[in-house]
């Protein structure tokens, strides 16, 4: 199932919801909305178009469980993006994606070398790429994320679950990510 087709399934399910409390309808959010959005996120490669339609998907929602914001002077204005990400703690869809990227590359990297899922992440086509400008890959990514994170020695603490489980968790919540 891709992006775009994920994002319309959750639409429709938003609208179901209207009376429902504020509390409830974030638990919503976070526990079947997102996911259903983001199933797979572990194996793309994030481009800009991506994280936008995210964004904009993200804060659409996040807009209408919160609510617009009465000012001073009476007058209702919607929350801006600044307001909406501070009201989610910097927990946005684009580090949770990035975050269980991290996640699932601590899992390959934990795997033996002989399991297939690591043979398939070590193996290099014996062609050649086309001359133009190349694509960006899903481990170039990843590399650019623990860069971001500033997580240097990421291969000794790859292989220590409960560490690396922090790091992602962490990791969830860097503004700069």
């Amino acid at each position: 199932m891709t992006c775009a087709s994920n994002l319309s399934l959750v639409k429709h399910f938003v609208n179901v919801v209207k009376f429902v409390s504020r509390k409830f309808k974030l638990k919503l959010y976070w526990s079947v909305i997102r996911p259903i959005a983001v199933y797979g996120c572990e194996t793309w490669v994030l481009k800009e178009s991506i994280i936008r339609r995210l964004s904009v998907f993200e804060r659409k929602i996040l807009r209408k469980i919160f609510g617009p914001t009465e000012e001073d002077n009476g007058i209702w204005r919607i929350k801006t993006n600044k307001e909406v990400d501070k009201l989610i703690n910097h927990w946005n869809t684009t580090n949770y994606v990035k975050a269980q990227r991290l996640s699932w590359f601590g899992h390959i990297n934990r795997k033996i070398e002989t399991s297939i899922v690591r043979q398939i992440y070590k193996w290099k086509p014996s062609t050649s790429r086309p001359v133009g400008r190349l694509k960006s890959r899903w481990e170039d990514d990843v590399r650019n994320d623990l860069k971001k994170i500033k997580l240097i020695k990421w291969a000794e603490q790859v292989q220590v679950r409960l560490k690396w489980n922090d790091t992602v968790e962490k990791a969830k919540t860097v503004p700069e990510l």
